[in-house]
């Protein structure tokens, strides 16, 4: 079970942390002559990615020109990787990649630029498993005859009744089978 107060911590991440935009110009910085183009769309992605943890999924937007949302239901999430270079683990952050069982190899949604992420790991595997536990509820237990017998002494007097009809519709099929 995950702690109530970091499922709330968790549900109120909205924006990346600054640490992105460090680890982006960073990124930049590794082509020089590259910088002056890359450096804004870096800023524009930075400063419009909006991130939003409900109940039902996960849903993370960014883009100006060209708006992006990727919106993935925990039902959907088949794999949760953390992925982090060196320039990452010195700034504290991990990229988290959530796998979906659609047909693309690469992940449909990394989430980067959140310091909790062994925290928001966590919380998307409980909500993950939560969604599949909840899938599948427990059959029901058969009835037996012992609590038939002690209910209702009509239902038990059903029930033999059935069973009856049933072993003489298969014995009489047999029966058949034997003539032709």
């Amino acid at each position: 079970m995950t702690d109530p107060a970091t499922d709330r911590q968790i549900q109120a991440i909205e924006r990346p942390d600054k640490a992105l935009w460090t680890y982006y110009l960073l990124s930049a910085l590794v082509i020089p002559p590259l910088f002056p183009f890359l450096a804004p769309f870096l800023w524009f992605r930075y400063s419009t990615m909006r991130y939003k943890f409900t109940d039902d999924g996960i849903s993370m937007s960014w883009g100006i020109l060209f708006r992006r949302e990727v919106i993935v239901n925990y039902a959907r999430i088949q794999d949760i990787h953390l992925r982090s270079n060196f320039v990452e683990r010195w700034l504290g952050l991990a990229r988290i990649l959530v796998q979906t069982a659609s047909g693309s190899s690469s992940a449909e949604m990394t989430i980067e630029g959140i310091k909790e992420f062994e925290a928001l790991r966590d919380f998307l595997y409980s909500r993950m498993r939560g969604v599949k536990d909840h899938a599948h509820p427990p059959a029901p237990a058969a009835a037996s005859p012992v609590s038939i017998a002690a209910g209702n002494p009509g239902e038990l007097a059903a029930a033999l009744r059935e069973a009856a009809a049933e072993l003489r519709a298969v014995r009489e099929a047999l029966a058949k089978r034997g003539n032709a």
